[in-house]
């Protein structure tokens, strides 16, 4: 579990124990001992095996696959998955492919609804660039209506791991998957996925006979 899932979880419990103290009737704990519980499994952060073998690109995040589609950034043609994660999902976020975090860029914006497109790019927001394995990944942590906290314990210049666990989005939020022109997509619309365990792409990095 998530530290944030102790701190919320038992802080609750501690209030519906005052509560029930001061007006000396549990029922009045049984609200603040049902969002303990919640915290307690919002915050959930169980364990997965991560998929072996070269080239491969996982998904960063729990949820739903809304979009797969080609984009135009400055360093040429992408591919972009765009995962959106409901409040039922796990929010623990994990690197996509292993390397060294070449960039890591924070972005303040608006809160628009995470199933808007538009959020892609207004939204408050975590960019983050990978390099390694021959290519290149770049993910965005994209903040929702809900999502007001966007966490990432690395520093740029870090090494992760394939499927590492790097940060999380606190509740209801997006994450997105800027993958090479070039990557074979092996997910599609309306598929659900998990963070380190399910296969977005894959990308020949060898040499070609």
């Amino acid at each position: 579990m998530v530290r944030d899932g102790y701190i919320y979880g038992l802080s609750l419990l501690a209030v519906a124990a005052a509560v029930i103290w001061a007006t000396g009737n549990w029922i009045w704990g049984i609200a603040p001992v049902l969002l303990a519980a919640f915290f307690l499994w919002f915050f959930r952060d169980p364990r997965r095996a991560v998929p072996a073998g070269e080239g491969l690109i996982v998904s960063p995040g729990d949820g739903l696959i809304t979009e797969t589609v080609t984009v135009t950034t400055p360093e040429g043609p992408r591919q972009r998955i765009s995962i959106f994660l409901s409040v039922f999902d796990v929010h623990v976020n994990r690197s996509p492919i292993a390397g060294v975090l070449a960039a890591v860029r924070y972005q303040k914006g608006q809160y628009l609804n995470a199933m808007n497109p538009a959020s892609a790019d207004r939204n408050e927001q975590n960019v983050v660039t990978v390099r390694g394995d021959g290519m290149e990944v770049t993910f965005k942590q994209i903040a929702g209506l809900l999502a007001r906290r966007i966490v990432f314990k690395p520093s740029e210049g870090d090494r992760v791991e394939r499927g590492q666990r790097v940060g999380l989005i606190k509740f209801g939020s997006r994450v997105d998957v800027l993958i090479p022109a070039e990557a074979v997509i092996k997910v599609k619309v309306g598929q659900r996925v998990k963070g380190g365990a399910s296969v977005l792409a894959s990308v020949f990095t060898g040499d070609r006979p």
